[in-house]
């Protein structure tokens, strides 16, 4: 009988970690065996723990501030901390249904084999970073004081803006989910370097975008 050598070979699952040290290799990971539900898990509970800080660092004269009459503010801050710890909840999963909805209808148009599956699972891991920030940012506002809507790693935090405004977009974590998109949509959706950057700018200039549109809304300098 001639000896049979079996070859088995272990597919290797993305790690969240890694996005911060292999996005690439991660990604096409992802594109071999997108993982979801585990992640996803674990990156709502790391929303949900930043949101919680963010909420316990909000104070009453951060509601005064904001127009809030000082006979309701108690009341709307204990409503404020509950909706803020909430949303911490949905924020991720929202996020990344409607992020990889948008993706799919791309990559469609592009022809593209990728899948929702990967595409969703693609965007779970990104989101790690901006959970990463979240946590980062809120500890810091917890342990320091100040707005916590500002983030200290924003360029309306590093100029001690009272307001985030547009300022408050330029962030270092959400740049680096900026760049970390691109990369996904190139390596896990298979798109050109070119379309995959264009659309990772494109979001974060709409995310600019609403920043504008909100801070007219409060009345915050744009800048």
């Amino acid at each position: 009988m001639e000896n049979q050598t079996e070859i088995i070979t272990k597919e290797q699952k993305p790690s969240l970690l890694g996005m911060f040290t292999s996005p690439s290799e991660q990604f096409e990971r992802i594109k071999q065996t997108p993982k979801i539900w585990v992640p996803l898990l674990i990156v709502s509970i790391l929303y949900a723990i930043g949101m919680t800080l963010m909420a316990l660092s909000m104070d009453a004269s951060t509601l005064i501030d904001q127009g809030v009459p000082e006979d309701q503010v108690n009341l709307v801050l204990g409503i404020t901390k509950i909706t803020v710890a909430i949303t911490g909840i949905l924020t991720p999963i929202i996020g990344v249904l409607i992020s990889s909805a948008i993706h799919l209808i791309i990559t469609k148009i592009a022809n593209s084999p990728a899948t929702f599956k990967q595409l969703f699972s693609m965007n779970t891991y990104i989101m790690v970073i901006g959970a990463a920030g979240v946590i980062l940012n809120t500890a810091i506002r917890y342990a320091i004081g100040g707005n916590p809507e500002i983030y200290v790693t924003s360029l309306a935090g590093l100029l001690n803006q009272e307001k985030a405004g547009i300022l408050g977009s330029f962030e270092i974590f959400t740049i680096w989910t900026m760049i970390v998109t691109a990369i996904g949509l190139h390596k896990t959706a298979l798109l050109s370097k070119g379309l995959s950057w264009t659309i990772a700018i494109v979001f974060f200039l709409i995310g600019i975008g609403f920043a504008l549109i909100g801070s007219l809304f409060q009345g915050a300098p744009m800048l």
